[in-house]
């Protein structure tokens, strides 16, 4: 017997299951319009600052 044949067929392997809302290109976010690294780094230290001050258990 061919188990291979039996059962739902395969989705393809490159296309994603649904478009985000916020993918690069979109009205949302625009092509161009990346943070740079040191706004990336404030964000990420600021985040972690507040969670510090949230989390004092």
């Amino acid at each position: 017997m061919n188990y291979k044949a039996s059962g739902a067929p395969k989705m393809g392997k490159n296309a994603p299951r649904h478009s985000e809302h916020n993918q690069p290109g979109s009205d949302k976010n625009p092509f161009g319009k990346r943070p740079s690294k040191a706004e990336l780094l404030e964000r990420m230290k600021a985040a972690a600052k507040a969670e510090t001050k949230k989390a004092p258990e």
